[in-house]
């Protein structure tokens, strides 16, 4: 009875809690439908007087955003490959593979966690530079390929040390070598996890905008994050074309996110279960 008396509390202050991050994205939405005069107008009105969805038009006319697009596209997609891949591989070394100094190794790797990535942005920029890697995707696409985000590895290493142990003694009996092992018994158990990895790798390299700030500097190279900048020219903003990109630019990370949400609850609730 306590239960039920709760439930509309906690339904209304989660109601609450979507309308406060709801509201700022419908506010974008909107404004990118309204003419230049209402966007400007004091005091600020939520809802469009005149809907005018040539600004769409104007967005990707004046600047090239589809260029900006496929260029995030390729980016994020090579990102997740190679985030999923090393961070798959890592997480299962940590928590199935047994060697001398794994914990105090894996404490390493946490602990580089609590390093700013503005400590290394000097250092790592001197490599890529002698590597001749700037104004190139590479230093966004590679690190990837290294296990770059040590919480993607944590995020694995739990999942494969809720697995039961005995499944893997079961498949090595059975003749199952390492990579059979990996391949045919641990993945296909944490596929909730992989599909985390990825919808985090694919917010964090879509919307990233101090690392293609770094390294890109010709514009047919720019991402979509960093060619939304374009649109502000001397302290001017020309909000009826930025709302339009704005809001066209989001698209895929919530696509991503609704199409995949189900497997992504699943990998966070599963997470830390099992020491």
């Amino acid at each position: 009875m306590r239960a039920r008396a709760l439930r509309p509390i906690t339904y209304l202050l989660l109601v609450i809690g979507a309308g406060i991050f709801v509201i700022p994205f419908l506010f974008m939405v909107l404004t990118s439908i309204k003419p230049i005069d209402e966007i400007h107008v004091i005091p600020i009105t939520f809802f469009p007087h005149h809907i005018r969805l040539a600004n769409y038009v104007d967005a990707f006319t004046v600047q090239p955003m589809g260029r900006y697009f496929i260029n995030s596209t390729i980016v994020t997609s090579l990102t997740i490959v190679g985030m999923v891949i090393s961070c798959t591989l890592a997480g299962w070394g940590f928590s199935r593979a047994y060697f001398w100094g794994r914990d105090f190794l894996f404490f390493l790797v946490l602990s580089t966690m609590m390093i700013p990535g503005q400590v290394t942005l000097i250092p790592v920029y001197l490599i890529f530079t002698k590597l001749h890697w700037i104004n190139t995707f590479l230093p966004l696409i590679v690190p990837a390929f290294f296990a770059a985000q040590p919480y993607n590895i944590f995020l694995v290493r739990q999942f494969f040390r809720s697995l039961p142990s005995e499944l893997n003694e079961a498949a090595t009996i059975d003749g199952c070598g390492p990579f059979r092992l990996f391949w045919s018994i641990g993945l296909p158990l944490v596929r909730p996890a992989i599909v985390t990895v990825a919808i985090f790798t694919c917010v964090f390299s879509w919307s990233d905008f101090f690392q293609p700030l770094i390294y890109l500097s010709s514009n047919k190279l720019f991402t979509v994050a960093l060619g939304l900048t374009a649109y502000q020219s001397e302290g001017f903003v020309r909000w009826d074309q930025l709302m339009p990109a704005s809001t066209v630019a989001i698209l895929p990370v919530l696509l991503v996110f609704l199409f995949f949400q189900q497997y992504f609850v699943k990998g966070l609730a599963s997470t830390g279960l099992k020491e």
